[in-house]
């Protein structure tokens, strides 16, 4: 689904051959859905968007802002919401590093559940778990507790760059390894009209069990646009492998 602000019902440019930085993924307000499926199994749904900048401590900090939607349907596993919410802000090299992360257990009002706070100055990382255990960690930057990796992975992909992102999840650090291409494939997704060409980029991760229960190698692909819109992920989670795909997009320039 595209905005009236014409972006257009050809989102395939294919001219980008530079990476965005994180000022063009600013310059323009959008907005994902995600359907994410097991084999024939429709699991729930991903909702993702960047919201208004936020106050805190003093400092005003790019929000963004994630929710994710058990199918109800699926026997065993019931009404689950759970909102994830990251503020943050872009460093002097161009990266988004995280300052907080919190999730809300809406369907069972369990707000600020999980937090993890980074506190550059002190080196370390500060965490709560739903278990209600609190410790302290040593922060390695670009820190993050995973939830930034979606705008991380954008600047990196069309080009032939690695990178490996430092992730704090479940009280302790891991890290995200990914490899892009500059090569395209040709694929259809709901969200837009036409074939289009996307980048591909393959990953693995040490030490992490993410939402699902996330870990080990990932697929992903990326469309061939100037702001490399995230389409499509191929992870491990404890059922086996699932597929995230975009289903829904709306792009409004600012």
């Amino acid at each position: 689904m595209i905005s009236s602000s014409g972006f257009g019902q050809s989102p395939d440019a294919d001219t980008a051959s530079v990476s965005p930085g994180m000022d063009q993924l600013f310059s323009v307000k959008e907005e994902f859905r995600y359907e994410v499926k097991y084999g024939f199994f429709k699991l729930g749904w991903i909702n993702v968007t960047l919201l208004s900048d936020t106050l805190y401590q003093g400092r005003m900090l790019k929000h963004l802002y994630t929710e994710i939607e058990s199918n109800a349907g699926i026997p065993f596993i019931g009404k689950e919401v759970d909102q994830y919410h990251s503020l943050f802000y872009v460093n002097q090299a161009g990266l988004p590093q995280t300052v907080l992360f919190w999730k809300d257990n809406i369907d069972e009002q369990e707000y600020n559940e999980i937090q993890y706070t980074f506190d550059r100055q002190a080196d370390s990382v500060y965490y709560k778990e739903e278990d209600g255990s609190q410790d302290t960690l040593s922060l390695e930057d670009p820190a993050t507790a995973g939830h930034i990796i979606f705008y991380f992975s954008r600047l990196f992909a069309g080009s032939d760059e690695s990178f490996k992102l430092p992730v704090y999840v479940t009280k302790k650090k891991g890290y995200i390894y990914a490899d892009n291409s500059l090569e395209t494939e040709k694929r259809n997704y709901a969200a837009f009209d036409e074939t289009i060409s996307a980048y591909k980029l393959e990953g693995t991760t040490e030490n992490i069990e993410g939402p699902f229960g996330f870990s080990g190698d990932f697929r992903a692909w990326y469309l061939t646009d100037d702001l490399r819109v995230p389409l499509e992920a191929r992870v491990k989670v404890f059922l086996g492998n699932v597929i995230v795909k975009i289903i829904e997009y709306r792009r409004t320039e600012l």
